[in-house]
């Protein structure tokens, strides 16, 4: 890979909760003094794993490091068996043999060599520091939480039965418009191995990250990717910085909408005048 990349990812959210914060009893995630809603980055990269991991079959050069259940020192024992390590060195191999077991975990799992992991535990594999990195995904405008009482005509213990329903909560937010800025470091990617084949499939991914995520959170259309916009540099260094690049794109309500309730209520557009030479700007949505 020879090119630097920016660049910007729009998802919206409506009638659902798209990333519930776990010490605050699952209510969605929301900048406390802005009000403006929140999504971490290790949500929006878990999307992008569960879609190579439905997608590519376990495929070798494809498999997922940070998956649920896995017990990582199992995948670094495979490492070291590929690359000869001894069981006896399996806390600190020699020979620059820290480094094949490395390079074997990058060739073969899609998140280590786009995201990075730090694999030096009990049976070392070193660490590697990914050439994709995704921020948190902020609202545009504030958002309000929801919260909705639900019933169930069953009952957890045997003790309730005679209770005719249990109560329950439930929280979404009505609407709201979500951005997160991402960067592609092409120096690191020659690092991991990270290829433009790879590069494909992430954009892919953040293309169809919803499509196979819906669950009583996120029914079915309740969340979508609205645009991806890709500032492509003519080089590895790059023609500009990222927040000049970020700082072109403009997102607003349109006239006369005091509260937002779908896309069609935000008008997108790109300054290219501030864009310098050297970048093309790829709208895949």
């Amino acid at each position: 890979m020879n090119h630097r990349y920016d660049f910007i990812f729009l998802f919206d959210a409506q009638d659902a909760n798209p990333n519930g914060d776990p010490d605050a009893g699952n209510l969605p995630r929301i900048d406390v003094e802005s009000g403006q809603g929140l999504v971490t980055d290790v949500c929006l990269k878990r999307k992008i794993r569960n879609f190579v991991a439905m997608t590519a079959g376990g495929a070798d050069g494809k498999r997922i490091y940070f998956t649920e259940g896995t017990v990582h020192n199992l995948q670094h024992k495979d490492a070291h068996a590929a690359v000869g390590i001894p069981i006896a060195e399996s806390k600190a191999p020699k020979d620059g043999k820290k480094d094949k077991a490395t390079a074997w975990m990058c060739q073969t799992y899609y998140d280590v060599r786009t995201f990075g992991a730090v694999m030096s535990t009990e049976i070392n594999c070193g660490q590697v520091r990914g050439p994709v990195q995704v921020s948190f995904a902020r609202s545009i405008d504030p958002v309000v939480t929801s919260e909705h009482a639900i019933t169930r005509t069953s009952v957890t213990n045997e003790k309730d039965t005679e209770k005719e329903r249990t109560m329950g909560r439930k929280f979404t937010i009505p609407y709201g418009l979500y951005k997160a800025h991402g960067f592609v470091n092409p120096f690191l990617a020659q690092q991991t191995g990270f290829s433009d084949e790879d590069l494909e499939l992430l954009f892919l991914s953040f293309e169809n990250a919803f499509q196979f995520d819906q669950s009583a959170a996120r029914p079915a259309g309740s969340m979508a990717p609205r645009a991806l916009i890709i500032f492509k540099h003519e080089n590895a260094l790059g023609k500009a910085p990222s927040h000049t690049l970020f700082d072109a794109v403009s997102i607003k309500r349109k006239d006369g909408v005091e509260v937002p309730r779908a896309f069609s209520d935000y008008e997108v557009t790109i300054d290219h005048t501030a864009i310098p030479a050297g970048i093309e700007v790829i709208e895949r949505i």
